[in-house]
């Protein structure tokens, strides 16, 4: 069947625009939203499958676990194959394993599929973005990006609320389930209205770097595990043979990457040292990010005595302040370069989770929580979106997605091992969850440990960001800017394209599939 425009040739105004618009914001939004209101479930979880708290640590890593390991992977074969196949293929995939998630009878069927669910995502979120890069018209391009930024931080910010409101009614199965309808959606829709296109010409026949895919993943793994299972194991062989395998697997990864003639993750683009730089900046801020929504979901039911509803709507303030301001805050770290920005805005969310150690059994939303969350939020607006900017200024236009997708993956391994670690480092016993007392007081111990990371973030952004990072030196082509102006993310910054250089289109070849 012919469609109605080329690859590339798609008017963002025209109506086959706007379903190619409709259809990377619904396949994205399954993503955002699996991110957001997954935490808010997680006692619910807890009391209906009668599981520790590893069980609940699990049921966040097991996703973000394969999601960060097979993300790179994810955009590369959706090049290769083409990227409406394998956003299909990956929307299929996490609507199964969601359902496969609200199906669970227990919790190792749960972790199992929330596994699969993050494969799913690494399939279906670089490829939303590469539907709008590939298919729309070059002029629309930045305005198809903006759009899908900007409704997609729509959907992470009612996440919570949305969560909340399906686990205190029909029960936090739903919270699952509701990707099937969301994907019932999306596939016709994308094999309607979206043209196939995939790379052509030299670029088309790179390798695919399983192994390191593989052994990323692995590594992670291996620490992941020794980590949530030390509170029980203590030092025994169950916690230490795993932590030492995934050290030695990670150290494989770096030499096969390091080997490889096209590797996923090369290794020459780390000796650019604002790249390097910034991305050390990412993992200590979204460790810290993820390390705070996963325990502070649980506070405000578990001490403070919130239902599901309340802890979700709670947490608004943050996502939408970035909705309304983070445009702004790109606009401001332009002008005056990103270091104060990345140094100010840990800074601020320090303080915030700091003010977070007010709220406890008998809290006032008004006056502890709320504040602790603006001032939480006020520092992500600062923060983000010269991070993204910055990001992708430190490397050539043409690997502007390359740097975007790893800043990405960083962000989430992060998070990774901040969830798996917190409870560890903070004390928090198997049982925690079920005695306010003894969570609480965990919790004042967990608080000022993600302050000291966001701080350290800020030093090393003091210490290492150029203030004229996002200008171009003296003979220089203008620096790769951002075209995702809306930042709702708080478990990873949002992937970017950057700008493409003139004349990539013909490089590319993205003719539609006969």
């Amino acid at each position: 069947m012919s469609e109605p425009s080329a690859p590339g040739a798609v008017r963002l105004a025209s109506a086959q625009g706007r379903w190619v618009l409709l259809t990377a914001v619904l396949g994205s939004g399954m993503a955002l939203l699996d991110g957001t209101v997954v935490n808010v479930a997680l006692p619910r979880i807890g009391e209906d499958l009668h599981a520790d708290l590893a069980v609940l640590q699990w049921t966040v890593t097991a996703y973000l676990l394969t999601l960060s390991s097979l993300i790179l992977l994810g955009g590369a074969l959706g090049d290769r194959f083409g990227r409406r196949r394998v956003f299909v293929i990956g929307v299929v995939w996490f609507a199964a394993a969601s359902l496969l998630c609200g199906l669970a009878p227990h919790a190792g069927v749960l972790i199992a599929a929330r596994a699969l669910q993050g494969v799913g995502g690494a399939l279906l979120t670089p490829g939303s973005l590469a539907l709008i890069q590939a298919v729309l018209h070059p002029d629309d391009r930045a305005r198809g990006v903006g759009a899908w930024s900007g409704l997609g931080g729509v959907a992470a910010a009612v996440g919570p609320f949305i969560g909340g409101w399906l686990v205190d009614g029909a029960g936090w199965r739903w919270v699952f389930f509701l990707n099937v309808p969301l994907a019932a959606v999306c596939v016709p829709v994308a094999l309607r209205h979206v043209p196939e296109t995939r790379e052509r010409g030299a670029r088309a026949h790179r390798g695919f770097d399983v192994r390191g895919a593989v052994l990323g993943a692995l590594a992670l793994a291996g620490v992941t595990y020794a980590l949530i299972a030390a509170p029980d194991g203590g030092t025994g062989p169950g916690v230490l043979l795993p932590a030492v395998a995934g050290v030695l697997l990670g150290v494989l990864f770096v030499q096969v990457e390091r080997r490889r003639a096209d590797p996923m993750l090369p290794p020459a683009i780390f000796r650019i040292r604002q790249f390097s730089a910034i991305n050390a900046v990412t993992v200590c801020v979204y460790a810290a990010f993820s390390g705070f929504f996963f325990l502070s979901v649980l506070q405000l039911q578990v001490v403070v005595g919130y239902s599901a509803l309340q802890a979700g709507t709670a947490l608004l303030p943050t996502t939408v302040l970035m909705l309304l301001l983070s445009a702004r805050s790109g606009e401001l770290g332009q002008r005056i370069g990103p270091r104060i920005p990345l140094t100010v805005g840990p800074l601020l969310c320090a303080a915030g989770l700091l003010l977070m150690m007010r709220v406890g059994q008998g809290a006032s939303y008004f006056a502890d929580v709320l504040p602790a969350l603006v001032v939480l939020g006020a520092g992500m607006v600062t923060l983000v979106a010269p991070l993204t900017a910055t990001v992708l200024a430190s490397v050539d236009v043409d690997r502007a997605g390359l740097a975007s997708g790893i800043n990405n993956a960083a962000a989430r391994a992060a998070g990774l091992m901040a969830v798996a670690a917190l409870p560890l480092l903070a004390g928090f016993g198997p049982e925690a969850y079920r005695s306010p007392d003894a969570f609480g007081a965990a919790f004042l111990r967990a608080m000022p440990l993600c302050a000291g990371v966001l701080v350290a973030g800020a030093l090393i952004a003091w210490l290492t960001v150029r203030t004229d990072a996002l200008r171009a030196e003296p003979g220089a082509e203008e620096p790769c800017h951002a075209k995702t102006t809306f930042h709702c993310g708080v478990t990873a910054p949002p992937l970017d394209p950057g700008e493409t250089r003139e004349g990539d289109e013909q490089d590319d070849q993205r003719e539609p599939e006969r």
